[in-house]
């Protein structure tokens, strides 16, 4: 009966937790903050996005694929056009939400925090957020921009018909690895695999899906980290080639 009589205070912020629980939330205002500043800025700046003016096969991922670069109909930043694609997969991420559901809305701050105290609160029923239902079907969009980005990446290696290798080779193939692990470690595609499958031994392919299940699941286990390692490279493969392509830093064929 003792725990009948615990005060409730429905202050915001209130909680029973001992630790740092607001450190938490830092890191993700700091990086996944900047990182939206930063991207926003190079949407809009509409240059130094390849490098092939130089002789050297980058395509920076802002820009991949590459629309109507030459302005013809569109006279905006080309990065303009596929910016909603990988954005759209990103924004309505399982993991995303809860990070920044937590750190620019404070809803709820962490977990056993009292949030604001909506009176009105729909949680995502309601439009806007009803929207993050649509996450499966932006997997899907993401899935395309993947392809694109491994073409990207392939052509990497291909210098004037002659294979080679740059610094910038190795950072958009280890870019794309990690994009692609934080793609298949979804649980959009690890429902899509084997989720809904009530038998992994009926047949021979519910038993393949069974296996992909599997594995995805083991990759699931690990969504946050390649969701976080995918961000940093996004970021370092575009920020790197739009250095090589101002002349700011040399990019340097190893082979």
């Amino acid at each position: 009966m003792a725990e009948l009589h615990v005060l409730q205070d429905q202050t915001f912020g209130a909680t029973k937790r001992r630790d740092a629980w607001w450190a938490e939330i830092i890191p993700v205002i700091i990086v996944l903050g900047g990182f939206g500043l930063y991207a926003t800025f190079r949407a809009f700046e509409g240059k130094f996005y390849q490098c092939w003016d130089l002789g050297i096969p980058y395509l920076s991922p802002f820009y991949s694929p590459l629309i109507d670069a030459q302005h013809h109909w569109w006279h905006w930043s080309p990065a303009l056009l596929i910016l909603g694609g990988p954005l759209s997969f990103r924004a309505t991420c399982y993991y995303y939400r809860k990070a920044y559901y937590r750190a620019f809305f404070l809803d709820p701050p962490s977990c056993a925090v009292n949030d604001r105290g909506h009176k009105s609160y729909k949680g995502e029923t309601a439009f806007p957020f009803i929207l993050q239902n649509l996450h499966r079907y932006a997997f899907y969009l993401a899935l395309i921009f993947l392809a694109f980005l491994w073409y990207d990446a392939v052509c990497a290696f291909d210098w004037n018909g002659h294979f080679g290798i740059g610094v910038g080779t190795l950072i958009m193939t280890v870019n794309v690895i990690l994009l692609s692990l934080y793609s298949f470690s979804c649980h959009s595609w690890r429902h899509l695999i084997g989720g809904k499958l009530e038998c992994f031994s009926c047949s021979a392919a519910s038993s393949a899906r069974g296996s992909g299940w599997r594995f995805t699941s083991m990759l699931n286990e690990r969504h946050m980290l390649f969701a976080w390692l995918s961000l940093f490279s996004v970021g370092l493969t575009d920020f790197y080639i739009r250095m090589v392509s101002a002349g700011v830093i040399t990019d340097i064929k190893i082979f």
